[in-house]
């Protein structure tokens, strides 16, 4: 494993600024749907709690995310910092996704991480309600990766 696998900045103790970048690392990170390249911002041996799943380890994450992303198609993410204090972040987030049979959902959470020295995280608690919405209901419609800079955020929808 390269050097750069071990780190992530931005690192603990995060400011406000800091602890905003990472939430926008991490919501990037997501919407590439890259099971591989996103279990690199966890430690090892990270555990989660995902909905009533709990997990631990990369190989875990990996496949947990493949699971995923293959039921939850045309996923678009936005994450916001809620709040941060040390090595903690807090976040809210809302995705949209339609399962393979075209059902379309909006999905909303909050999330807890905390995170090692190197700024990987070694934790992640994460609670979600999913929302059958219709299509035309649909907030989220950016080309499928990154979100564009100037789409609006979860505060400006009202979620």
């Amino acid at each position: 494993m390269s050097p750069d696998h071990n780190r992530r900045p931005p690192f603990p103790p995060f400011t406000q600024e800091t602890a905003a970048q990472k939430v926008r690392m991490a919501e990037d990170a997501w919407n590439t749907r890259n099971p591989e390249a996103v279990s690199l911002a966890y430690t090892v041996d990270s555990v989660w709690r995902n909905r009533s799943e709990f997990l631990i380890g990369r190989e875990a994450i990996v496949r947990f995310l493949m699971r995923k992303w293959s039921q939850e198609l045309d996923y678009r993410l936005i994450k916001e910092l809620w709040a941060h204090q040390d090595s903690r972040i807090a976040v809210r987030f809302a995705y949209e996704w339609h399962d393979p049979s075209g059902n379309w959902f909006r999905s909303y959470g909050n999330e807890n991480w905390e995170f090692d020295g190197n700024g990987l995280m070694r934790r992640r608690i994460a609670s979600i309600n999913d929302l059958p919405i219709k299509e035309s209901d649909r907030k989220y419609h950016w080309p499928l990766g990154r979100r564009p800079d100037d789409h609006a955020s979860l505060s400006d929808f009202g979620f």
